[in-house]
């Protein structure tokens, strides 16, 4: 026990002695070799003149735009409608969690990514890059970046304008004479109704057949006399049946790929 004691206070008067240098070297900035701690300085000052402010305001209003990407994402591309598609397939299919919410999300994304490369392609090289090198600036970006996404969701408006003539009436503009006349803010929402409305008509072609499943599995057990039994839980496993049948997920996939080209 004398002998523990002894280490010990030779090991404590160790540790204390190198304390203090560990800690200067790492506090003092001009060491060499010490583990240098980082320094920040947040200030708040009274803004000099008019740019200042707008400078200020400018990083507030991009903060706010990196905020809601996901959202402006999700409703200027593809991904809207293929989300929808798979939900209704999962409903006609009559499954409550497969697959999951995060699954058929990811396999949105990945589309959306095969979907939308042309268009994010243009952007990068008409937009971001030059704007990178400094060849153009932050106005000029705006455009570039725009332009391919509103080519994008005319594309996908195939003719049928009325969402924006609804939107043009309401907000009290003149008839447009060309679609560079239809404001972004315009466009952006006639184009997410436009895609509700394809999504929802996709989606009743695809529960008619499964419906006629449901119809036919329900008046056998009507017609055998065994009432108490669900019908939903007998038709399950045909449904999913056929859909393996006809490859469901590769032809809807394709389907729903083809209908944006």
């Amino acid at each position: 026990m004398r002998k523990l004691s002894i280490v010990l206070c030779l090991a404590i008067f160790m540790s204390a002695a190198a304390g203090p240098v560990f800690a200067q070297e790492a506090v003092n900035p001009d060491a060499g070799t010490g583990l240098q701690i980082p320094f920040v300085d947040l200030t708040i000052s009274q803004p000099e003149n008019n740019q200042e402010v707008a400078l200020s305001v400018q990083l507030i209003l991009l903060l706010a735009v990196i905020t809601l990407s996901p959202s402006i994402i999700i409703l200027t591309t593809s991904f809207l409608r293929i989300s929808i598609i798979f939900d209704f397939i999962r409903r006609s299919l009559s499954l409550q969690q497969v697959p999951p919410n995060t699954v058929l999300n990811g396999i949105a994304l990945f589309l959306t990514l095969f979907i939308m490369w042309p268009t994010f392609t243009t952007v990068y090289e008409n937009g971001f890059k030059p704007f990178a090198d400094g060849e153009i600036g932050l106005e000029e970006l705006y455009q570039e970046t725009e332009a391919p996404l509103r080519l994008f969701m005319y594309k996908q408006m195939d003719g049928h304008y009325e969402n924006i003539q609804l939107f043009m009436k309401m907000a009290d503009m003149p008839k447009p004479q060309t679609a560079a006349d239809v404001p972004t803010y315009v466009l952006i929402p006639a184009f997410i109704l436009n895609e509700l409305t394809t999504a929802f008509k996709i989606g009743i072609f695809l529960f008619i057949p499964f419906i006629i499943i449901d119809m036919i599995v329900a008046s056998t057990l009507m017609s055998m006399g065994m009432i108490m039994l669900p019908p939903a839980m007998i038709s399950l496993p045909f449904k999913l049946i056929l859909f393996v049948l006809v490859d469901g997920w590769s032809l809807i996939t394709q389907q729903v790929v083809l209908s944006f080209m």
